[in-house]
């Protein structure tokens, strides 16, 4: 029996989210007044009392959910102990601090420098995503293609479980595709409230100004393998580390794939650490026979 530890990406802030760490640790009280410090605001305020217009800012929803997971899991203490992580897209920041291979400080400034830069594309490139749901894979691969073909970037952006795949691309692009998606026996094609095409080539420019501070960042040996977004597979060396955190930016998010191999490799028991139960779901909907909690 091995336990996994998964940590959630963007979508699952809300309101009041780390209260109750800051509340009852005082090793979260210290991280929390740490990372306000890092960042040069008062995150904790946001968090706390914030709308949820306020927690929806690229630059505070990022830190926000990152620094949730993190400080949580540092809080398990003797009750955190991994065999393996993951992370779905920031989520795999979150994971790469849990195992050792970053620590607190250096993550936190990554995770902020991601969100600026993916803030700074999305208004260099107006774009979107949508879930389409229901629909093969190859299905929905097939149609992104032949978008892509006719000049309007669309990619299949977020494999999150069988039947459910999130698009990525221009907005006339995502717009097209799911016309032809519906047209396709897609039960659903819903575009998100998101502020642009993540994990696209729309992207790019963001990938470029992340890849320079992630080679200016220490990766450490980790206590146990990463499955990282971009391959699916069980990683722990910090070079290879790297390079995937690069290329995590312009390529899918695995989810499935990812579920799926750490299963394969012994995986009996998912622990979801951070805001909300998405991934519990998606790993539910992988394979019903594993166990799934919160932290």
């Amino acid at each position: 029996m091995k336990k996994a530890f998964i940590f959630p990406g963007q979508g699952s802030q809300f309101s009041g989210m780390g209260k109750d760490l800051y509340d009852t640790s005082d090793l979260a009280k210290k991280l929390f007044h740490q990372a306000n410090d890092i960042l040069g605001f008062s995150i904790t305020d946001i968090m706390f009392k914030g709308t949820d217009e306020e927690l929806k800012q690229t630059k505070v929803t990022q830190p926000a959910i990152f620094l949730h997971s993190v400080i949580l899991a540092a809080t398990l203490g003797d009750s955190f102990r991994p065999d393996m992580v993951a992370g779905h897209s920031l989520g795999e920041f979150s994971a790469l601090v849990s195992n050792k291979t970053l620590n607190f400080e250096s993550a936190l400034k990554l995770v902020s420098k991601r969100a600026l830069a993916m803030q700074k594309a999305c208004e260099i490139n107006p774009s979107t995503m949508a879930a389409i749901l229901n629909l093969d894979d190859t299905v929905v691969e097939a149609i992104c293609k032949e978008i892509t073909a006719d000049g309007h970037v669309v990619v299949a952006a977020n494999y999150n479980c069988p039947g459910q795949l999130v698009i990525s691309g221009s907005i006339e692009g995502i717009k097209i595709a799911c016309e032809k998606m519906k047209a396709a026996g897609a039960k659903r094609a819903l575009v998100l409230p998101v502020g642009g095409a993540f994990h696209s080539p729309l992207m790019e420019t963001a990938r470029v100004e992340l890849e320079a501070a992630i080679n200016a960042t220490t990766f450490n040996q980790p206590i146990c393998p990463v499955y990282q977004n971009v391959t699916a597979n069980a990683v722990s060396n910090p070079d290879e580390i790297k390079k995937n955190l690069v290329s995590q930016l312009t390529a899918p998010v695995k989810w499935t794939q990812t579920v799926v191999q750490m299963i394969a490799n012994g995986a009996t028991h998912f622990t979801e650490v951070g805001p909300g139960k998405v991934l519990q779901g998606l790993v539910k909907k992988v394979n019903s026979t594993v166990e799934t909690t919160s932290a």
